[in-house]
């Protein structure tokens, strides 16, 4: 796919992130606005899904909008791939019922927001399918890291403890690759 998009190599950061996140570790990449970014979140995860089409993915951004940008990012690779290899969704307030219950038994990668983490996956973490994304999540990708600071990261630490604690429950213990353009020590 990167070939066929001119693209012969990456940039040294999407590089060194691939090569850690396909070691295992948890990673957290801070870079400029349009430097890739995006692909260097990606690419770990579609290798993992191609080799593991079980494999689930969840996309958390700050806002539903950025959510659904980021859908429409990623769409050249879900087309060129296909449904049958890749499939994906955004998972927020604004998703019909019928589509919800596609992306929870069908989608690899799901994109959605803290709030639908803390108010719809984690409580029913036993129904709807949820229980088989926990079970075979393995990725937890957070971009726009940055914006999860003060009393709204305060409350997010607590989010992810209940989703580290869900998953253990289920037996998976996902990687979690973060980004943002703008982060402080």
């Amino acid at each position: 796919y990167l070939f066929e998009k001119g693209i012969d190599k990456l940039y040294c950061h999407q590089a060194e992130m691939f090569e850690k996140a396909t070691d295992g570790n948890n990673v957290v990449i801070t870079t400029s606005t349009a430097s890739g970014k995006t692909l260097s979140f990606l690419l770990p995860v579609i290798q993992e899904i191609l080799a593991n089409p079980l494999a689930r993915a969840v996309f958390i951004y700050p806002t539903k909008a950025l959510a659904s940008d980021q859908y429409r990012a990623i769409q050249p690779y879900l087309e060129y791939f296909g449904d049958n290899r890749i499939s994906a969704g955004v998972y927020d307030g604004d998703t019909p019922v019928n589509e919800r219950s596609r992306i929870r038994k069908n989608a690899n990668i799901i994109l959605t927001n803290p709030e639908m983490i803390n108010a719809a996956f984690l409580p029913n973490h036993s129904k709807f399918g949820f229980d088989f994304i926990f079970s075979n999540l393995k990725y937890v990708v957070i971009d726009e890291l940055h914006t999860y600071r003060g009393a709204f990261g305060s409350h997010l630490a607590n989010v992810f403890r209940r989703l580290g604690r869900v998953c253990r429950y289920y037996n998976s213990s996902p990687q979690y690759l973060c980004s943002s353009a703008t982060i402080a020590n």
